[in-house]
């Protein structure tokens, strides 16, 4: 409803400018400044997952009774993904792996490792393309379900919870999701990791405002993940935060 009214704004108001510049009124070039506009406040809203427009997804849970955060790695699994499993499995420590579904096939048994060690695999579309956001809903729902059949073939999950690639929720993803009906789990902690290469970076925008129920995303494909990892555990305990797995977090069930 609010995003059919931000277009009939926007529309209403490139007609009355298109009009003055034809009445010779106003210059074309402020029907060029709404149509930017527009295209920025588009683009916004698509790329911030967190900002729950066109549709609910879980991102942070500040309400969770115990002062816990929850991990979360996405991109894999890859061969790295093992030394972030035997990590976490020294600091007693669960978490949710969102998963492309070419890797799941070319590294089952890593993700059948995922699975066997407690945590919670979720759909991160078959091949992960970055023109997602230009893809049409028919499409999209076809990535999701080809990552959703491999899965269920491989691991013997049927995976309910749905990370978007590079975070991005436009219409026609809404329009796929609401067909295959996962639900739809964000972030509010992003370090950028995937393409910020110091540690140390990525540790400080971590941990510099980190609160009770929030959501961290992590990269299991980069290279430093596993010490980033190793550390941000360290002062996660010097803090006295627990750690929770996110499908508990939310309280919502991983798999149908």
């Amino acid at each position: 409803m609010i995003f059919k009214l931000i277009k009939t704004f926007f529309a209403v108001a490139a007609i009355f400018a298109i009009a003055l510049y034809y009445q010779e009124v106003w210059p074309f070039w402020p029907v060029l400044v709404i149509a930017v506009l527009y295209m920025l406040l588009i683009l916004v809203l698509s790329t911030n997952v967190q900002f729950n427009f066109f549709l609910k997804a879980y991102n942070r849970n500040p309400d969770f009774p115990d002062n816990s955060v929850a991990l979360s790695f996405d991109d894999g699994p890859v061969e790295g993904t093992l030394e972030i499993l035997e990590i976490l499995d020294r600091y007693d420590t669960k978490a949710a792996f969102f998963c492309i579904g070419r890797n799941i096939q070319e590294y089952p048994e890593i993700f059948k490792e995922i699975i066997k060690r407690g945590h919670i695999v979720g759909n991160h579309t078959y091949s992960h393309t970055r023109k997602i956001g230009f893809l049409p809903s028919t499409v999209i729902v076809k990535e999701i379900e080809k990552c959703n059949k491999i899965a269920k073939e491989i691991g013997g999950v049927e995976m309910n919870l749905f990370r978007p690639p590079f975070g991005i929720i436009n219409p026609k993803t809404q329009r796929a999701v609401k067909k295959t009906g996962h639900q739809v789990i964000g972030w509010n902690v992003r370090p950028y990791d995937a393409v910020t290469k110091s540690p140390e970076k990525i540790i400080h925008r971590i941990t510099k405002d980190l609160n009770r129920g929030d959501l961290i995303l992590l990269h299991d494909n980069m290279p430093n993940t596993a010490p980033i990892l190793e550390q941000l555990l360290v002062i996660l305990e010097q803090r006295k935060f627990s750690t929770v797995r996110p499908d508990k977090l939310f309280n919502i069930h991983a798999y149908n």
